[in-house]
């Protein structure tokens, strides 16, 4: 089970969405091997004054939160970085500078998912990878 909350500016982001969605789960899928069906993106669209940017950032910068059961290696986890700040690059025009990642990570048993708790549940992929 993971989640991605993508934060940025209305002006950027919004015309960007599918194709920052497509590229997510491109990632998702093959570094953290998450299946393909599971795809939860959420877009948190702000105006100019509700998303200051920090200095030595343009206004394309956009922030990427992924909460995700733990159990990941770290090696996986740069994998994963590396994959998405190169296709954000590449795909989307963001240069990495204007790009930050917080992988947030909890244990199953802090999760509850479709009325069973996250260490109950049978999943059909890997998480330690």
């Amino acid at each position: 089970m993971s989640q991605f909350v993508v934060y940025g500016r209305r002006e950027v982001l919004a015309p960007l969405r599918a194709e920052f969605s497509v590229l997510l789960q491109d990632v998702a899928v093959a570094v953290l091997g998450l299946p393909p069906d599971k795809r939860f993106h959420r877009f948190v669209l702000m105006d100019a004054e509700d998303f200051p940017t920090p200095p030595h950032r343009s206004e394309r910068y956009t922030i990427v939160e992924v909460m995700m059961f733990s159990g990941r290696t770290v090696a996986t986890k740069k994998a994963f970085y590396a994959e998405l700040f190169a296709g954000v690059e590449a795909r989307l025009g963001i240069a990495p500078n204007d790009l930050e990642i917080h992988i947030l990570e909890t244990p199953r048993h802090d999760w509850s998912i479709r009325g069973t708790a996250g260490d109950d549940l049978a999943l059909a992929y890997e998480i330690e990878r």
